[in-house]
């Protein structure tokens, strides 16, 4: 047995990744990570007490060459005699028919596909363990539904599935790059957990269908190549992992070795340790916050919403009238049941005590507020949860309020601080319109193209500037003042902007109603932000602390419109 093979062994063994008697497709994509695990569990497998097959997908990005993989790969399934399971799509349509990055869509493709050959039905996530304790190994990923035009929800060769596991090659070096890119690009502790070695796939119901596991994680990408070629084994070139365009390549091959050559031999390891600390300091955040609910934060139906209920409100009839005919005064509109139920979002307010919360360490009252926006699925950033706690430290006038997004707002009480949901009784030009949303990376250099405007944004470095700060539809930033990577979205409840040569910052939602626009255009109205702080508003000045200096690198962002079909719309173009 190869000196690899045996401490692969001892990895599987002490993680049970795969365990004894599982059906397991690994999934080969042609590269040496995914060729690899394959020659190495096919050495195993025995040992393991495995069946395996192989699993592929081709994304149809390269042309003849993603072809060419398809069929190294069916060879290498014929040469071992094992059972084959294929199938591919359009990704770059994919892409841009859901608006992502051509990244997202093939996972999102190739994860769809992994998750119906471990059950029926479409991919609805892949969830945390409800059967064992978390250990930290596990990962909660959503998916998006797909459709049947998307893919063939058989097998290609018509078959049932059978597998019960899925084998992944992702390696070390992965890990290391992924937590690199998340702290590049601001993350919290659960991001950091980064790629995570078991995904629990469960069906809508609740069921365990099987689990996606990563068996190299432990591993570096120069032994499995070393491994390769002691075993005289081929293995295909993906031509688009030397692509620079791509934002994990300049990572991969230039940041890495830089930090490895200059700074720490061990580097990546020291990351995908970081990795494994913060998978497990989440596990116990989420275990504290699941104790949480209920006990030490209450949740409540608004008395609107419970008197719109046929359940409450059946019965109040008028004298006289028809047998359980609704008293009309219970609800002034008949559609409000409707929309309570199809509401995005639980209708109920949470509430905390306050003098507890306050009293509390910092990283729980964090937790707090973090936890009560994820119970309503209320997307709170860390600016968010922040001002709601400077918010509740304040000792000011009672009953006072703060927006968030989507329309919820938080009560600060003498006694406890309230979540309140949207109220659905009257049209709230607060609430986002749910689908209408966007948000797209803008990188430097490179474009955009934003559909939803109708408008592409084009960015590029000026080694130095003069000084400018906008001309017409350019605008020119300070590169040294940005706090983050650069992001393109519509504006969100509760955002703030402090456009120059004003006084104070002010509400996005105040600025625009002294534009002449319709309020649909308004609810899309484009903004750009650095990390989490905006930048850029359409139509206003850019903030004095962000605008370009003379002398100083600087970012130009150019703004085109366009109109018509655009072949790329949604898709990061990279220069």
């Amino acid at each position: 047995m190869h000196s690899l093979a045996q401490r692969v062994l001892g990895d599987i063994g002490q993680q049970e990744l795969p365990q004894a008697g599982d059906r397991v497709g690994v999934a080969v994509s042609g590269g040496i990570d995914s060729v690899a695990l394959l020659r190495l569990l096919l050495e195993l497998r025995g040992e393991l007490g495995i069946v395996l097959s192989v699993v592929h997908f081709n994304h149809k990005l390269r042309g003849a060459e993603s072809d060419a993989d398809k069929e190294f790969v069916t060879g290498l399934a014929r040469e071992f005699n094992l059972e084959f399971y294929c199938d591919g799509n359009d990704t770059a349509r994919h892409a841009v028919d859901e608006h992502c990055s051509i990244e997202t869509a093939a996972r999102e493709l190739r994860y769809g596909f992994f998750h119906r050959l471990l059950g029926a039905g479409e991919p609805q996530g892949l969830k945390l363990s409800s059967l064992s304790p978390s250990s930290g190994t596990s990962e909660l990923v959503p998916f998006p539904n797909i459709s049947s035009a998307d893919v063939d929800p058989r097998l290609s060769d018509g078959s049932v599935n059978s597998l019960n596991t899925i084998c992944t090659g992702h390696t070390l070096d992965d890990q290391a790059e992924t937590v690199l890119l998340r702290i590049i690009r601001g993350t919290g502790l659960r991001g950091l957990g980064a790629i995570h070695p078991r995904l629990v796939v469960e069906d809508e119901a609740g069921e365990t269908l099987g689990e996606i596991v990563r068996p190299l994680l432990g591993f570096r990408r120069v032994e499995l190549e070393r491994y390769l070629r002691d075993l005289g084994q081929s293995w295909r070139e993906d031509s688009s992992n030397a692509d620079h365009k791509f934002t994990r390549n300049r990572i991969r091959h230039g940041v890495m070795p830089l930090l490895e050559k200059e700074f720490n031999p061990s580097v990546a390891e020291n990351l995908a340790e970081l990795a494994e600390i913060a998978r497990g300091e989440e596990d116990y955040w989420d275990n504290e916050a699941a104790g949480w609910m209920g006990r030490t934060i209450q949740w409540s139906e608004p008395e609107w919403a419970n008197q719109a209920t046929d359940r409450r409100i059946k019965g109040l009839v008028q004298i006289g009238g028809p047998r359980d005919e609704v008293s009309p005064c219970a609800s002034g509109d008949p559609d409000l049941e409707s929309r309570i139920e199809n509401a995005p979002w639980p209708v109920v307010n949470g509430s905390v005590n306050r003098m507890w919360l306050l009293g509390e360490p910092l990283a729980v009252q964090r937790r707090v507020i973090k936890a009560m926006g994820e119970h309503v699925r209320l997307p709170l950033e860390f600016k968010h949860v922040e001002e709601i706690l400077r918010f509740a430290a304040e000792e000011g006038e009672p009953e006072k309020e703060i927006s968030l997004p989507l329309g919820w707002k938080m009560v600060r009480h003498p006694e406890e601080m309230v979540l309140l949901t949207p109220d659905l009784r009257q049209k709230n030009d607060d609430l986002a319109p749910t689908g209408n949303e966007y948000e797209y990376d803008l990188p430097v250099p490179g474009s955009v193209s934003v559909p939803e405007v109708q408008a592409a944004f084009e960015t590029r470095r000026l080694p130095s500037s003069s000084g400018e700060t906008a001309s017409g539809s350019q605008i020119f930033l300070d590169a040294a003042a940005l706090p983050g990577p650069l992001r393109v979205r519509n504006w969100r409840p509760g955002d703030r902007f402090w456009p120059a040569h004003t006084k104070a910052p002010k509400k996005i939602k105040e600025l625009l109603q002294g534009r002449a626009a319709e309020a649909a255009e308004r609810k899309l109205w484009p903004v750009i932000l650095s990390g989490d702080v905006i930048v850029w508003v359409r139509g206003f000045l850019t903030p004095a602390e962000f605008q370009a200096k003379a002398g100083r690198e600087a970012i130009l962002i150019t703004e085109r419109t366009f109109s018509g079909h655009l072949a790329n719309r949604g898709r990061n173009i990279q220069k």
